[in-house]
């Protein structure tokens, strides 16, 4: 919960540090970034304390339930008309003045479905396994017609974490490996931006204006900042060269203004997070709880990883959000939600 609260202030002090500027410009009149991500908080903490007070969040049937309709939701999506395109992606539906990104529930509803079949079975059986699989591939091929290949990848990677705890024996993922790699070079070859993205990765300057822009632009912000940075407010980037320096990019900027050692006080944060999450599911006295924290706590972390990855360069760009800080309603609701989905089943083994 202090790592939680703590990360989420920091979102919105940097939110309103990069995204005041970018705000002024392209969205004149309107309420600033800042304003807009605190109300959220307000609104993703009230969604906290409702689900840790349903005992029904811990139930096997509510998560069948939230599986099917989530997937309902990813088929939804898909329907023009319906379904709203951002940045070349369908991936949201329109609810009054909100969005809702089907993709951000489908990881949880997934992940907490298979958590509660992982510990009623045998995994050493063939039709348990491809039970299991179609669970795991069914939404991600419908993520992939957004497309959405960020939420695949956490999705996919979460998943055969949680396959790994659960004792999946180990040769099926020499052929899960095998058929991803296959399956991702088909991607990149199927979709000539991601070639592109791959291109930019290896060698940003290649293309400075163009695909490789954005990589280019987060090391400009990054290299110069040193250990402590240029100081509080202080971002070159943030004013119009960076895009969007608030959304999947606002650890650039966080190092640009509090540095290194700044930096690290972040990452440190989710350490805690991650550490305490794993220490909850340990503790757990049941073998779905067990499973369910842990496939929770491994899908926020490795989205951090991910995201953290793509700034400094060490990753492709995916446009993957920065959990709790980076700006977006829908986004910080759904982290909070995993944090009470923790929270509610850690309640539940201190009752047992």
């Amino acid at each position: 919960m202090i790592s939680a609260v703590l990360l989420s202030v920091i979102g919105i002090i940097f939110i309103y540090s990069a995204g005041t500027y970018w705000s002024s410009v392209h969205y004149e009149g309107e309420v600033p970034f800042y304003i807009k991500q605190s109300i959220y908080l307000g609104l993703a903490l009230t969604v906290f304390f409702i689900v840790t007070r349903m005992n029904i969040i811990t139930e096997e049937k509510t998560w069948v339930t939230f599986y099917i309709l989530s997937l309902v939701l990813l088929v939804l999506v898909l329907i023009p008309g319906i379904g709203i395109v951002r940045n070349g992606s369908r991936g949201w539906i329109g609810v009054g003045p909100l969005t809702v990104q089907p993709a951000e529930i489908v990881k949880i509803t997934t992940l907490m479905y298979l958590s509660f079949l992982l510990s009623k079975v045998r995994n050493d059986e063939r039709v348990v396994q491809i039970k299991h699989f179609l669970i795991i591939i069914i939404p991600c091929a419908l993520m992939m017609l957004q497309p959405d290949f960020g939420s695949v990848f956490i999705l996919v990677v979460s998943s055969f974490v949680l396959l790994f705890i659960a004792r999946y024996p180990i040769k099926l993922y020499i052929g899960f490996i095998a058929v991803g790699v296959v399956g991702l070079v088909g991607l990149i070859a199927s979709a000539p931006y991601r070639l592109k993205r791959i291109e930019a990765f290896i060698n940003p300057w290649a293309d400075p204006l163009g695909s490789g822009f954005q990589a280019v632009q987060s090391l400009l912000a990054i290299g110069p900042a040193g250990l402590l940075g240029h100081g509080f407010q202080e971002s070159r980037q943030k004013f119009l060269y960076l895009p969007e320096p608030q959304n999947d990019f606002i650890y650039s900027i966080i190092l640009e203004e509090i540095g290194f050692l700044g930096g690290c006080v972040v990452l440190a944060l989710f350490g805690l997070f991650i550490y305490s999450g794993v220490g909850l599911a340990i503790n757990s006295v049941k073998s779905s709880d067990f499973y369910a924290m842990a496939a929770l706590v491994s899908m926020v972390g490795f989205q951090a990883c991910l995201n953290i990855g793509v700034v400094i360069g060490l990753i492709p760009v995916t446009g993957v959000t920065l959990p709790f800080i980076s700006y977006g309603g829908t986004s910080l609701m759904i982290i909070w939600f995993v944090v009470a989905i923790i929270v509610s089943f850690a309640s539940r083994t201190e009752r047992s």
